[in-house]
């Protein structure tokens, strides 16, 4: 059994922590001095700015599947009934979060006809608009065919 290597602690040391960044030696802590421990951990301790923030580029680059997989988390929570990107997509469709599909069909189509980008030439804020409005409609179309979809349906 291990000891706490916190000074006067007599507790189990079973959680590691590393001494510095990139260093194979490791701090064995009690629960309580790990969390004190990672409360007060500065993993850019001792690097200039410049340093830090090239170390901090590198692992980005390294780690940049698991950031862009953030996308998924879209899907998280709602108002119970509707998921947070179709609660995003009513705000930008304008639309009452109870609003049927025909509703957001209706404003899809009245806020595309005003933003489309052969109407408004050279308008770039109403191309941006105009995407935006066909995204939402998409997210809205897509999860209204997957609520209505039925097992029998499938081919």
């Amino acid at each position: 059994m291990r000891i706490c290597d916190r000074y006067g602690c007599d507790e189990v040391g079973d959680r590691p922590a590393p001494k510095s960044p990139n260093s194979p030696e490791k701090w064995y802590f009690c629960e309580t001095h790990a969390g004190e421990y990672n409360r007060n951990w500065d993993y850019f301790q001792g690097l200039s700015k410049e340093e830090a923030a090239e170390r901090e580029r590198k692992e980005r680059r390294e780690n940049a599947g698991y950031q862009e997989s953030a996308h998924h988390g879209w899907a998280g929570p709602g108002d119970g009934s509707r998921s947070r990107d179709e609660m995003t997509a009513l705000d930008v469709l304008g639309v009452e979060v109870d609003a049927s599909f025909g509703d957001i069909r209706k404003a899809y189509r009245l806020l595309a006809k005003r933003n489309h980008p052969d109407v408004n030439q050279g308008d770039e804020e109403a191309a941006k608009r105009f995407q935006a409005i066909q995204a939402a409609y998409n997210v809205l179309r897509v999860a209204e065919e997957n609520r209505s979809w039925k097992p029998e349906e499938r081919v």
